[in-house]
């Protein structure tokens, strides 16, 4: 169990969490009893979404439930989200950290254990698959006697999970719970009415959740409740302080209650804000009561004016007007820092990420308690009561006192500054003090780790590039950030390392590119390019041996990498001769290594962030297309899987496999939508029209089917072709079919009648595979009689012959669209000359082609020109009998240079390079 990833402060009664509180008694009675009838009733409904707006309290609520059942012994499980808190800002550890806690349940146990020795990458896989091996199987296994038949699962604050796509994806898997035969699971789960949960709770069907929106309850009840929590907390001051037994009076208290506008963190807050006064209580009493207005306004406006006042009394009026203005300055520097951290940090660690002495920290947030949980414990996280002071300070239409208001681009910007500060003072080489290179990260504890790598030095190794980019800043050549990489690129990859972080590091260097294109840094710019090129050309070996980075990934890196140039000086001394090696980067950027047998298909979803695998060993893998990362591994296929495709929104992928079945799978959960079955033989491919209605398969059994893409129904079959059908694809506007075939021939169907319109004759042996040009004038077909012939689709008529030189199995036209030819990754594809064979000078539209090689290559995609006028940058691709490799070209000579095959073929992999 201790294998899994754990948030410690998920839980509604971590520690973090022991100074929050619940529901009052005869508070939220009509909410708590709506939730307590579902949860202990028949209801079929397995989800309760409560939501309402900023400060409504939810979370109050969602503790109170929690209680209830953990000391009913019903509570499965808990995770509270918050934004900017680190390992519950995001999902990466959602479900792990609910196995964690289920396993507490003795009857769970075992079988949670089960799961993650059958599945040790399990912490690295999907969420679908960490949801369905570490819940739901788990739960599925109970039965008989010593098991409660019901459990309670809280999520709150879902919306403050950083990751839009994986709310939407919690959102899909959390239905899941009703599949669940011998027990019962139900999922609370609050959030603020935000457009991904809306949208997300859209997708599930009504009868599979319960709403409640809170701040649509009638105004009367939520008043009351607020009554009771203030009248509860100022007889608490009251005590404390040995106050009047009238304090404050009921007449306060109702006007107080006004205040509010049904807000619980006003109230809240006010509370705090009056409690930490002390002796003063009275006189912040009467601060609030004036700083509020008598008027009917929003409620926002309210919680305006308590925030307000709040940070006016932190500043005495006693201060001098240059006093003011530089404790104002500190105030905004601090807090601001607070609100936009990535991650939680404690009052020390911001004090030297800040470069500040810790008095001066402590000083500035002294009376500030009111809105941040300040701990007395100084290694303990700073956090805010309620993010919506967050969304309040850095909302200049909110915070129109410029004495407080954070530019939160300038927040961002002074903690990168820090952060590269931090980390230049503290980055060195074998920082663990591990000297030999073989050291692996396995073999040294974390608590080792932790010692050396101190919690602010993490932080800004994480999230330096995030501030960053979020900062809007520029970035210039020979400036602070380019200083940084020349000095300390090694050392950073080696500490991300040591964090077990390196794929972070790999998006946080994506991020740096993108920042650099846009700004005027030509010399940077190719830097933190070759710095890409390192860190995924070494990400295997830096990742287990971080000394590595010294060796091996820099031995290794072409003689002309500007990283190598930089830190040549580093190569360790007894390393006298050094291996022969490239001269410049090659087109291969990364080994993708997943698949357990020959891949077959590879594609894209249209945005290009995810790569899809199809193959052999009867699986479908979904990647990272910027990091390699699996992302998903479908099962479902029982024989070889041949050929992938993705809906046009990217939202479903079809595959197509020997078991004569089409799967649609949702891209994002990965869970399997629906299974068509009609064909006798193997499915050889697959395509969506462009409107993603239609599905149109290719099979052995000498057909091709159209399918309602919504419903899996059978929309047409299409008889013509004597032979197994090899591909199909759809004309641009959906109109027009074509389908290739071992029958030598291609068909052209009407997609509407499927009537045949034409049949194209001219192979002389098998046709493997068809495309349309974009506007839907040209057909091309690839044969195994080694040539690609482009034929006039109105007509009929072959236009053109291309004589390849082997058997051609795939092919493709290049996107529509005009590119500039001197950036990175664009072929400058070739035009044909008068005799059909290829030249090597001038930019046109291209088609990929892919050929049937010697030496285990199976499919090679390269580009070919058409048309004049036209760049594009092409994917060149390789299938071969030991993955997949996709391409980005140069030039025809770093083309050929990447496909040399290797007299010793190595372990089979996937291989994307460099687009």
């Amino acid at each position: 169990l201790s294998r899994l990833p754990y948030a410690e402060d998920a839980s509604f009664n971590s520690y973090s969490k022991q100074h929050e509180s619940s529901c009052l008694s005869d508070t939220r009675v009509h909410v708590l009893h709506e939730i307590y009838n579902w949860a202990d009733g028949q209801d079929e409904r397995c989800i309760f979404w409560l939501n309402g707006l900023a400060g409504t309290g939810k979370s109050t609520i969602a503790r109170t439930v929690a209680r209830r059942y953990f000391e009913q012994g019903r509570l499965g499980a808990s995770f509270f989200f918050s934004r900017g808190g680190g390992d519950v800002s995001h999902a990466g550890k959602f479900f792990t950290s609910i196995a964690v806690q289920l396993a507490k349940q003795s009857s769970l146990y075992g079988y949670v254990c089960e799961a993650i020795t059958e599945h040790s990458d399990i912490a690295s896989q999907s969420l679908r698959d960490q949801w369905h091996q570490l819940v739901i199987r788990p739960l599925s296994k109970l039965g008989g006697i010593g098991y409660r038949s019901s459990y309670v699962l809280v999520v709150d604050a879902l919306d403050e999970c950083d990751d839009d796509r994986n709310i939407q994806v919690i959102l899909q898997l959390l239905t899941e719970a009703r599949s669940l035969k011998t027990v019962q699971l139900r999922i609370f789960l609050t959030s603020r009415p935000e457009v991904p949960i809306r949208y997300g709770f859209c997708q599930i069907p009504d009868t599979e959740h319960h709403d409640l929106v809170l701040h649509s309850i009638s105004p009367s009840i939520v008043d009351h409740d607020i009554y009771i929590f203030l009248e509860h907390n100022l007889r608490h001051i009251r005590e404390e302080r040995s106050l009047d037994s009238d304090w404050p009076g009921e007449e306060i208290i109702r006007c107080l209650v006004r205040n509010a506008s049904g807000l619980f963190i006003w109230a809240a807050t006010t509370c705090r804000f009056i409690r930490e006064g002390k002796q003063l209580a009275v006189k912040r009493l009467h601060r609030v009561l004036q700083g509020s207005s008598n008027t009917v306004t929003a409620p926002e406006k309210h919680l305006n004016e308590v925030y307000i006042t709040v940070l006016k009394h932190s500043v005495s009026p006693e201060y001098t007007g240059e006093e003011k203005e530089g404790l104002c300055d500190m105030l905004r520097h601090t807090l601001g820092s607070v609100v936009v951290l990535l991650s939680p940090l404690s009052a020390y660690s911001l004090s030297r990420l800040l470069h500040l002495p810790k008095e001066d920290i402590d000083q500035t947030l002294e009376d500030l308690h009111a809105i941040l949980d300040i701990p007395k414990d100084q290694h303990c996280p700073l956090r805010l009561h309620h993010p919506s002071f967050r969304d309040f300070i850095l909302n200049r239409d909110r915070c129109r006192d410029l004495d407080f208001w954070v530019d939160e681009k300038q927040a961002h910007q002074a903690l990168a500054k820090s952060c590269i500060r931090v980390m230049s003072a503290s980055l060195k080489q074998a920082i663990c003090g591990q000297d030999a290179p073989s050291v692996l990260v396995a073999n040294v504890e974390s608590t080792r780790v932790e010692q050396c790598l101190s919690p602010e030095l993490q932080y800004a190794c994480l999230y330096w590039i995030q501030h960053l980019q979020k900062s809007g800043a520029q970035l210039y050549d020979d400036h602070q950030v380019h200083q940084f990489l020349k000095d300390h690129l090694l050392h950073w990859l080696e500490a991300l390392s040591w964090m077990r972080k390196v794929s972070e590091g790999i998006y946080a260097i994506n991020s740096l590119e993108l920042i650099s294109i846009t700004s005027d840094c030509p010399n940077l710019h190719a830097f933190i390019y070759d710095v890409k090129r390192f860190a995924l050309y070494g990400r295997s070996v830096i990742e287990q041996a971080p000394l590595q980075v010294y060796c091996s990934a820099l031995v290794f890196a072409p003689v002309m990498s500007m990283v190598k140039k930089q830190f040549v000086d580093r190569v360790p001394k007894w390393m006298k001769r050094l291996p022969d090696v490239e001269r410049n980067w090659s087109t291969l950027l990364q080994t993708l290594e997943g698949h357990s047998r020959q891949v077959n298909a590879v594609a894209f979803s249209p945005d290009g962030k995810v790569l899809a695998s199809a193959s052999d060993d009867e699986t479908v893998k979904l990647w990272d297309a910027n990091t390699g990362a699996v992302l998903q591994t479908l099962k479902g296929h029982s024989e070889r899987v041949h050929a992938v495709a993705f809906s046009p929104d990217g939202k479903v992928l079809a595959s197509t496999s020997s078991d004569r079945t089409v799967k649609l799978w949702d891209a994002g959960t990965g869970a399997v939508l629906q299974t068509l079955k009609a064909h006798s033989s193997c499915v050889n491919a697959v395509a969506f029209s462009p409107d993603g209605k239609v599905l149109a398969s290719a099979s052995d059994d000498k057909t091709v089917k159209l399918w309602d893409a919504g419903t899996g129904a059978v929309l047409q079959t299409l008889k013509g072709h004597s032979e197994p059908v090899n591909d199909v694809t759809f004309s641009l506007d959906g109109k027009v079919l074509a389908s290739a075939s071992y029958d030598r021939t291609v068909k052209l169907w009407d997609a509407g009648t499927g009537a045949v319109l034409q049949t194209l004759k001219g192979h002389s042996r098998w046709v493997y595979a068809v495309t349309f040009s974009l506007d839907g004038k040209v057909l091309a077909s690839a044969s195994s009689d080694r040539t690609v012939k482009l034929w006039d689709a109105g007509t009929g008529a072959v236009l053109q012959t291309l004589e390849i030189g082997s058997s051609i199995q795939t092919l493709s036209f290049s996107e529509d669209g005009t590119f500039p030819q001197t950036n990175r990754g664009v072929l400058h594809t070739t035009p044909l000359s008068s005799d059909n064979n290829l030249s090597q000078s001038g930019p046109s539209h291209g088609i990929f082609v892919g050929s049937s090689g010697s030496v285990g290559v199976q499919k090679i995609c390269f580009g070919f020109l058409l048309s004049i006028g036209r760049v594009a940058p092409l994917f060149m691709g390789v299938l071969s009998l030991l993955g997949i490799h996709l391409v980005d070209c140069y030039s025809w000579n770093s083309l050929f240079r990447s496909l040399r095959p290797s007299p010793h073929p190595p372990p089979l992999r996937l291989t994307p390079f460099h687009t």
